[in-house]
Parts: structure tokens; sequence; C-alpha cells
């Protein structure tokens, strides 16, 4: 067991009902690496295209505040309205623990800490209407409305998948991006466009192996995810080809570039293939259980060393 492994374990054991322990244990720190790979991804895209003295160091700070916000705000969302179902019965998930089914959180004060982090992060998400225009608040609603549809219907009819190309790549990404440029000279550029497609492949690989964990109880649950649609094999094939198109698309970027720093841009991202391919191998030899939750971890791991990398190869083609 690792040391975060151990912290983690150490703060689940005799948790007291609505504490500050709780709460951070429902939070669960670990999926903000999700959020923030995107917009890490976007604010380097900025500062790629700008001097120092066009970029805007508020807007980039907001988008940052407002993913995390948005991504608690999920997992809360999921912690109460999967509870509400049955869906996180403690004697038959596989998956890490959830704060509203163990009793660490109440269903009333879950539902008033869902609602907090959604107002929360409308608060923080209005500035944003400064730099990018009115059309800010169109975006926002559809990140809340999404956030809350995902859980209580999305996820049931398959198209988990599709609100994380979409909500984990295209929008935070190329919206990121946006906002950060001066006025008068905003545009979403190609490559920014192509690195979203990336971004949100890369992390559907998370959604992807937490489903094939799953798919056997959310059969019964009647949860039509896509891995129980296509089953186990061609998960496994979707799950190896995600990483992979995701690393052809940001390559494709550095590529086209007309950096003498391309070679090594291109170079780092196989990094992150190595580590890929290692999870897909454990993937396939674990196939059922809680070990699998060994394989998310790994993803998790490789989902924020793409993200890192990729940030660091798009500041290398600036020089």
């Amino acid at each position: 067991m690792s040391e975060k492994e151990d912290i983690l374990s150490k703060m689940e054991q005799n948790v007291k009902t609505n504490s500050l322990n709780a709460w951070v244990l429902a939070a669960r720190p670990k999926t903000l690496t999700g959020a923030s790979v995107p917009v890490m991804i976007g604010i380097a895209f900025a500062f790629k295209d700008l001097s120092w003295e066009n970029f805007q160091i508020i807007p980039a700070l907001l988008c940052v505040l407002f993913a995390f916000i948005m991504q608690i705000d999920a997992n809360f969302v999921n912690d109460y309205f999967d509870c509400l179902k049955g869906n996180d019965d403690s004697e038959t998930r596989l998956g890490p623990r959830r704060a509203c089914s163990e009793g660490w959180i109440t269903l009333p004060a879950m539902r008033k800490g869902l609602i907090a982090t959604t107002l929360l992060a409308c608060i923080n998400g209005l500035p944003l209407i400064y730099y990018g225009g009115w059309e800010m608040i169109l975006i926002g609603l559809l990140c809340v409305a999404f956030c809350f549809l995902y859980t209580t219907k999305l996820s049931y009819l398959g198209l988990g998948d599709l609100l994380v190309l979409v909500f984990f790549g295209i929008v935070p990404v190329c919206l990121t991006y946006y906002v950060i440029l001066p006025k008068g000279l905003q545009t979403i550029t190609w490559q920014v466009f192509v690195a979203s497609l990336a971004s949100g492949l890369v992390i559907d690989t998370l959604l992807v192996v937490n489903n094939y964990r799953d798919r056997e109880n959310d059969k019964q649950a009647n949860k039509n995810t896509l891995i129980v649609r296509i089953g186990e094999k061609r998960a496994e094939q979707l799950y190896h080809w995600l990483g992979f198109l995701g690393l052809l698309l940001m390559d494709s970027v550095f590529i086209f570039s007309y950096s003498s720093m391309k070679t090594l841009s291109l170079t780092l991202l196989f990094f992150y293939l190595f580590l890929h391919q290692k999870a897909f191998t454990e993937m396939k030899r674990i196939k059922h259980g809680k070990e699998l939750n060994k394989v998310l971890g790994l993803t998790a791991r490789n989902m924020f060393v793409f993200g890192l990398l990729a940030t660091i190869g798009i500041l290398l083609i600036k020089l």
C-alpha cells in the first residue's frame, strides 16, 4: 500500500458523521487530476500564443477554480443520487467507498452540500462573463445541467463517454484558451481544438476502466453504460485505443508546428504511451473484481502524466 493509500485508509476509519474528514472523502481529491488536465492544456496554449504582457492570469485562475469546484460538485451529485437509487451497496460495490452509503454524510447534509458547491461554481464563473462575454452564462448552465443529468439519467443510457469528451475535453480546453486571450484576439485554433479532443479521449480511459470494473453490477442494475453494451473484449480494446488516439492527436499538434523543439515535444509523450500500455496489460490480466481499482489508480496517474507532458510539450514549441 502506498503512503497516500495508507493515509486515505486511516481517514476512512471511524469517520464521524458530517465531519470535515467525511466531506474531504466525499470530495474525492484524487479525481481533481481529471479536472486539472484540460485546464492546464488550455492555459499552456494561451501562454504559447501570447506575450507576457497579454497573458491574463485572472481568467486562468478562475478556470482552474471552476473546474475543481465543478468536479467536487459532480462527485457530491454522484454520491447523493447513487445512494438514493441503492447503487452504492457496500456489500456488492467494487469501487472506493462512498460517503452517503457508508453513513459518513447524511442525505440531507449532502443535499445542502451539492447545492452549496453548485452555487459556488456559478459565483466563481460569473466573472468570466467579463473576459468571454455573455455566452459564458450558457456554457456555465450547460456544465451544471449535465453535471446532474450524467448521474441521474445519461450514464444509464451509455452517454457518459460522450459527456467526458465534451466536458473534460472540448469545453474546458477551448474555453480556458478563449477567455485568457485579450478581447479582439479571441478565437479557437485548430491546434487547441485537436488538443481538446486528445484530452477528452485520454480522460475517458478513466471512465472506461471504472465501468469495466462495474460492468456486471451495472448490468444487473439496468445501467446500460457503453461498456455493458459492447462487452468485455471490446471494452478492453476501447481502453487501449482511447489512449493511443489521444497520443496521436496531441502529437499531430507538435508535428505541424514550426518549432525546432517539436521533436522533443513528440518524444516526451511516448512516456505516457509506455505507462498506458502497462495499465492496459494489467486490465486484461485482472479482468474482474476489486483488484481493478489498481488499474483505476494507474489510469488516473497516467492521465495526469499525459496532461503534464502535453503542457511541457506545448510550452517547448513556443521556444
